[in-house]
């Protein structure tokens, strides 16, 4: 299923390549969080966690059940990478937040990702460059929520 330079790749082409990438991606990240004891939805979460999130967003981002999200911010909790705080603006509402230890643990697993970093590390800067560019360009269509 292969393309010549000059041919344009259909858009099945585009996303089995899409897909084939994501996988060996998610499966690189699964490891490197073994390493830190994390299975991979922990460590997903753990790497959400930019700022706040409630509970439900989480769950969203997940793509799990709010009950299940409780589960998992427990464990994590409870090894100090996150902790639960009450929303400013509606205190019923419990908002996860990675700790100090937290974010040096998700940004070690990124650093350990050394398949994904190996393959990155052929491309060019110019490359590099581009690809960020196309990325960028197809992210918000694709974290459209449904």
């Amino acid at each position: 299923m292969s393309t010549t330079a000059t041919e344009t790749p259909t858009k099945l082409q585009l996303l089995e390549l899409l897909a084939a990438i994501g996988t060996a991606q998610w499966r690189d990240f699964a490891a490197a969080a073994a390493h830190h004891g994390l299975t991979s939805t922990q460590a997903k979460l753990l790497a959400q966690l930019d700022g706040p999130l409630p509970m439900r967003a989480l769950a969203t981002l997940l793509v799990c059940d709010a009950s299940n999200v409780t589960g998992i911010v427990d464990r994590l909790e409870s090894r100090e990478l996150v902790r639960r705080e009450p929303d400013p603006a509606d205190r019923r509402v419990k908002n996860v937040v990675a700790t100090d230890k937290g974010r040096e643990t998700i940004r070690r697993v990124r650093e350990e990702m050394q398949t994904t970093h190996g393959a990155l590390d052929t491309l060019s800067e110019a490359e590099s460059a581009l690809l960020y560019g196309l990325l960028g360009r197809l992210r918000p269509g694709m974290e459209k929520t449904a």
